[in-house]
């Protein structure tokens, strides 16, 4: 399954992805744009061609100029989130930890790092959906929900891989209920698992990192941390936690445990045809776009903040320095999406009873397992 190439156009075709794509590889080029500039400048050819097309020599100049500020923010975004740091992963011998790995976005990420020959401990409640796993990769059961069941799951990937070196938290869940529809069990479930098991899986894998000073982190959250929408306020608000909880570790790596060179991405995509989002009436991403970024990111080994799709990296995050009546009139308006979506979360089939006590669907709705990411 190799990695598509950035040259390519996206499996989702032509979107506002493509022509960001265009302007930064090409009119927003300095590589491209300069020699055409100094051409212009210092040529006598160039001076008359300048002169005759002013208008488009000062549109020139603007893309140049433009494209040189992008290409240093660029430079200070990768620098000052390294720490001014590099850092050598040998892929041999790390450890990539994906929770959630069994099926979704995970199965995909957990089967392009294993042909490339990485070893992998997949965290999930539910069995492996591959027809043959890959021999280097390893599943082990957890109820991410329960701390007591990620400790004893992490214990066991230590046994059998020693510490590991990336922590991929892809695992999520979501209901698909109102606020006041929402019941006890939904809300804590999907916080514990979206959020909380986030901290605990932390506590259990970064101390070696941190020893170390070396290793990653990678938090799966999501464009709705940034935008909450009527009917998700749950999913949303625990997404929003999540990425909170990417930023606050980030600073703590360099500032209290002087580990500079461990690494933080955070991963937030739009609305992906998975499981999880069915019947949301969006154009979505195709998982294994997102699969493929979270990959890249690890086999970067670089500290990212990636946005998917690109073209709302230019609008979600700053929404909220946006007037108020236009975010209230984007989160109204996003209900319009959610008429045909229902969520889906993993059970654990011993909490069947209790789901239905409660008035939901049983196995119809809670106990199948498919909220991976």
């Amino acid at each position: 399954m190799p990695i598509r190439s950035d040259w390519t156009l996206a499996r989702e075709g032509v979107t506002g992805d493509t022509v960001l794509q265009f302007l930064s590889r090409f009119a927003l080029n300095p590589a491209l744009t300069l020699p055409l500039v100094l051409l212009a400048r210092y040529t006598q050819k160039g001076n008359l061609l300048a002169a005759e097309h002013a208008s488009a020599f000062k549109v020139l100049r603007k893309l140049l100029y433009f494209g040189i500020a992008t290409k240093v923010s660029s430079w200070l975004d990768a620098a000052v989130t390294n720490n001014f740091s590099n850092d050598v992963y040998d892929w041999e011998k790390e450890v990539v930890v994906v929770t959630g790995g069994s099926d979704g976005i995970g199965k995909i990420v957990v089967q392009l790092l294993a042909e490339r020959g990485i070893k992998v401990a997949v965290l999930d409640v539910q069995d492996l959906t591959y027809d043959v796993a890959p021999p280097t990769v390893r599943y082990f059961k957890v109820d991410l929900a329960s701390k007591e069941s990620i400790d004893a799951a992490c214990a066991e990937v230590k046994a059998a891989f020693g510490n590991p070196t990336v922590l991929v938290n892809n695992a999520g869940c979501a209901r698909g209920k109102t606020i006041l529809q929402s019941q006890e069990s939904d809300i804590k479930l999907t916080f514990n698992v979206n959020t909380i098991s986030h901290y605990y899986l932390a506590q259990q894998f970064l101390p070696s990192m941190i020893e170390r000073n070396h290793g990653m982190v990678v938090t799966v959250a999501s464009i709705a941390g940034y935008v909450s929408a009527p009917a998700m306020v749950d999913y949303a608000s625990s997404k929003a936690a999540a990425l909170s909880f990417h930023e606050g570790l980030s600073a703590e790596l360099s500032t209290i445990y002087k580990a500079p060179k461990v690494r933080t991405v955070a991963i937030c995509q739009g609305y992906t045809r998975t499981k999880l989002f069915e019947g949301f009436n969006d154009r979505a991403l195709f998982p294994e776009t997102v699969a493929e970024a979270i990959v890249k990111a690890v086999l970067g080994g670089k500290s990212r903040h990636i946005v998917l799709p690109e073209l709302a990296n230019l609008i979600v995050p700053g929404l909220r320095n946006q007037p108020s009546w236009l975010q209230y009139t984007i989160r109204k308006r996003l209900v319009n999406r959610m008429t045909n979506w229902k969520g889906r979360q993993v059970v654990q089939p011993s909490l069947e009873s209790k789901v239905e006590d409660q008035g939901q669907k049983g196995a119809e709705e809670s106990t199948v397992l498919v909220g991976n990411e």
